[in-house]
C-alpha cells in the first residue's frame, strides 16, 4: 500500500512467511475493531435520542461493504489495471479463483490475507462519513448511499493510489496507509453530502452537546489501539523494519497532536476538555497515516503538532461558511488528511519506505507537487461524485427523515429503540415496543445530554418510599441554547 518509489530493501523472498501472515491477520483484526470504535466515538458525541442511529450507521457499513468487496470490490480496487483508472480480475470476483497459498504481489502473505486486510479499510471509510450526517438521515438511504459510494468512489480511488498501474501510484504519490484514499476521500464525501441534504433542524442556534463523554473517550482509545494495525500493517510485514518505524511514528504523532489540540484549546478558550483530547488524538492519527512511513520520529512529532492545531482551528469553519458538519468530519479527517499528505513533501527523510526526500531533507519541490496533485484530485473527485449520488437519492427516495422525527428522536423513528432504557416497567413503553424492544425516549436528561431543539424530557422514576434512597437518579434537562463547544467554535470561525 505504498507508492511506486525506489525501495531500499532487497527483493522480497518468494516463500510464504508464517510470521508475516500471522502479523497481518492480527493487524486485520485491529483494523476491524476500529469501526465499532468509531461507532462509540461518534455515538458519545450525539444526543441521547440519536445514539442507536449513529451506531447503526457504522455497523451497516460492516455488512454492506463486506458483501460488495467479495463480489467485485477487491477486483475493481486491486485487479489487473485498466487505463490506470480501475482494476478487474475474474479470479478475484467472489474471491473464487485465488489459490490457498497464492502470494500477494511482492509480499510474503497470501492473497486472501491481503484481501481481508484491505476489506477493513473499505468498511471504515464510508463509516467515517456518517459523523457529518448525524441526527437527520434515513437508515435505508444511508445503506444505499454506502453501496453506491464504495462502488463509484472508494474502489476506484483505492486503485489509483495503491494498486500497481493506478495513475497516482505510478506518479509517485506517497500514501502509506490512507491519507488520500481514506481520510481525504471520506472528508470530501462528507462535505459533498451535507451540502446537498442541508442542516439539522435548529443549527446553528440549537445544537446538542455530547451526551456521553466517557463513551467518546472509549471510542477514541479503541481507534488509537486499532490504528497500530491500520498503519504498521500497511507495509504487509516487518522484515526490513519499516512497519516498526510506522508503529513508533503513529504513537508519537498521536500524542503530539493531542497535546497541541489541548494547548490551543487552553490558550483560546481557557480549558482542557476530554472532547479536545479525543479529537486531537484522532487528528494526529489521521495526519500520520499517509506520512508515517517516510519520516523520522522527530518528523512525526512535528506532523502531529501541526495537525493538532490545524484541525482544532478547522472545526470552527462550519460556522463561518454555514455548512452543518455534525461531528467535524471535515475539520478532522479532511483537514488532517490534507495536512499529513502535504507534509510528506517536507518531512520525508529518504531513509524509511523509499528514497524520496522532502524539502527539509534536501529534496526539491517535486515530491510536494506530486502530493498536492494527489490531494486535489481525490478531494475533487470524491466531493463531486458524492454530492451527485446524494442528490440523486435525495430527489428520489429522500435522504432525510421528516422534521418531526428529527426533533422527537431518530432512534425511535428509524429503529424503534432507545440507547438507554431507564424504566423497564413503564406501560407506555411496553405498548410502543417493536419486536420485544422495551425502550423509552431518554431525551434531555442523562447528564444534560440534549441541549438541542424540541426535545422531550425524561419521565422521572416513581417516587421512593419515605426515607428510602431514589431508585434511579435523574439529572434535570440541560437548558436550551448553544453549548460551550458551539460557542468556542464560533469564536474560532
Amino acid at each position: 500500500m505504498t507508492a511506486a518509489l525506489t525501495p531500499l530493501a532487497a527483493a522480497d523472498p518468494p516463500a510464504l512467511s508464517a510470521a508475516n501472515t500471522g502479523f497481518m491477520l492480527l493487524c486485520t483484526a485491529l483494523v476491524m475493531l476500529m469501526t465499532p470504535g468509531l461507532a462509540f466515538f461518534y455515538g458519545g458525541m450525539v444526543r441521547v435520542k440519536s445514539v442507536v442511529n449513529m451506531l447503526m450507521m457504522s455497523f451497516v457499513s460492516l455488512g454492506i461493504v463486506t458483501v460488495l468487496w467479495v463480489l467485485y470490490g477487491f477486483s475493481v480496487a486491486f485487479g489487473t489495471d485498466t487505463a490506470s483508472l480501475v482494476g478487474w480480475s475474474f479470479d478475484y470476483v467472489g474471491l473464487g479463483g485465488i489459490g490457498l497459498t497464492e502470494l500477494w504481489h511482492g509480499s510474503t502473505i497470501p492473497v486472501y490475507v491481503f484481501a481481508v486486510f484491505q476489506l477493513m479499510f473499505a468498511v471504515l471509510t464510508p463509516a467515517l462519513i456518517s459523523g457529518a450526517l448525524a441526527d437527520r438521515v434515513k437508515i435505508t438511504a444511508w445503506a444505499l448511499f454506502v453501496a453506491l459510494w464504495v462502488t463509484a468512489v472508494y474502489f476506484p480511488v483505492a486503485h489509483w493510489v495503491w494498486s500497481s498501474g493506478g495513475w497516482l501510484y505510478e506518479l509517485g504519490v506517497i500514501d502509506f496507509a490512507g491519507g488520500t484514499a481514506v481520510h481525504i476521500n471520506a472528508g470530501a464525501a462528507a462535505l459533498g453530502v451535507i451540502l446537498v441534504i442541508g442542516k439539522r433542524t435548529g443549527f446553528p442556534h440549537k445544537t446538542a452537546r455530547p451526551h456521553n463523554l466517557p463513551l467518546v473517550m472509549l471510542g477514541a482509545g479503541l481507534l488509537w489501539f486499532g490504528w497500530f494495525g491500520f498503519n504498521a500493517g500497511s507495509w504487509l510485514g516487518n522484515d526490513d523494519g519499516v512497519g516498526a518505524v510506522m508503529f513508533v511514528n503513529t504513537q508519537v504523532a498521536t500524542a503530539a497532536a493531542m497535546l497541541a489540540w489541548l494547548g490551543y484549546e487552553k490558550l483560546r478558550h481557557g480549558a482542557f476538555t476530554s472532547l479536545g483530547a479525543a479529537s486531537g488524538a484522532v487528528a494526529g492519527l489521521v495526519a500520520i497515516t499517509p506520512s508515517g512511513g517516510s519520516c523520522s520520529p522527530l518528523g512525526a512529532l512535528a506532523i502531529g503538532a501541526i495537525a493538532g492545531v490545524l484541525c482544532a482551528m478547522a472545526v470552527g469553519l462550519k460556522h463561518r461558511f454555514g455548512y452543518d458538519d455534525s461531528l467535524d468530519v471535515v475539520g478532522v479527517h479532511l483537514v488532517g488528511g490534507i495536512a499529513g499528505s502535504l507534509l510528506v513533501g517536507l518531512f520525508a527523510t529518504g531513509g524509511v519506505q523509499s528514497d524520496a526526500r522532502g524539502l527539509l531533507y534536501g529534496g526539491g519541490p517535486g515530491l510536494l507537487g506530486v502530493q498536492a496533485l494527489g490531494v486535489c484530485t481525490v478531494l475533487a473527485y470524491s466531493l463531486l461524485v458524492s454530492a451527485l449520488l446524494a442528490l440523486v437519492l435525495h430527489r428520489t427516495i429522500g435522504m432525510r427523515v421528516p422534521e418531526a422525527d428529527e426533533i422527537s428522536g431518530i432512534d425511535r423513528a428509524e429503529h424503534a429503540e432507545s440507547a438507554y432504557v431507564l424504566d423497564e416497567t413503564d406501560p407506555a413503553d411496553e405498548a410502543g415496543a417493536v419486536g420485544g424492544v422495551n425502550g423509552m425516549d431518554a431525551v434531555g436528561g442523562m447528564g444534560g445530554a440534549d441541549g438541542g431543539a424540541g426535545g422531550r424530557t425524561v419521565r422521572p422514576a416513581p417516587a421512593p418510599a419515605a426515607g428510602a434512597a431514589p431508585a434511579f437518579p435523574v439529572t434535570p434537562a440541560a437548558p436550551e441554547g448553544e453549548t460551550a463547544r458551539e460557542k468556542r467554535e464560533k469564536v474560532d470561525a
